[in-house]
């Protein structure tokens, strides 16, 4: 398992079971969680008063699209994972580069690909 020793890792999930299990996972990780939150409206205000090292992002939030989370995360130099059931096809436009886990995946996957982009 990757360690993420102090990293504040912004989890957008709308599935509350699936948010407790990320948040789990990082937590044994070593990171600190901000939220999770699941909608874009909260996710946005949260990256109004925190900026996190890294985001793992759900697409598809009971039907709102989570790209305007992505834009802001791009905008203020955060680098995320999309956590889909859509694959890479799903990705929005100007994200086409994001690293993908396919849902559902394994938390090591998780902590892996966010410690990649954490160097």
């Amino acid at each position: 398992m990757t360690r993420l020793n102090g990293r504040r890792v912004l989890v957008v999930e709308d599935e509350a079971l699936v948010a407790m299990l990320v948040e789990d996972a990082l937590l044994d990780a070593g990171a600190s969680v901000i939220g999770p939150v699941a909608t874009v409206a909260e996710a946005i205000a949260l990256l109004a008063q925190e900026l996190p090292d890294v985001a793992v992002l759900d697409l598809n939030l009971a039907g709102e699209t989570s790209t305007p989370v992505a834009d802001a995360l791009a905008a203020r130099g955060v680098p995320f994972v999309v956590a889909t059931g859509y694959g890479a096809d799903g990705l929005p436009p100007g994200h086409i580069g994001v690293p993908v886990l396919a849902k559902p995946y394994d938390p090591d996957d998780l902590t892996n690909a966010l410690g990649r982009l954490c160097k």
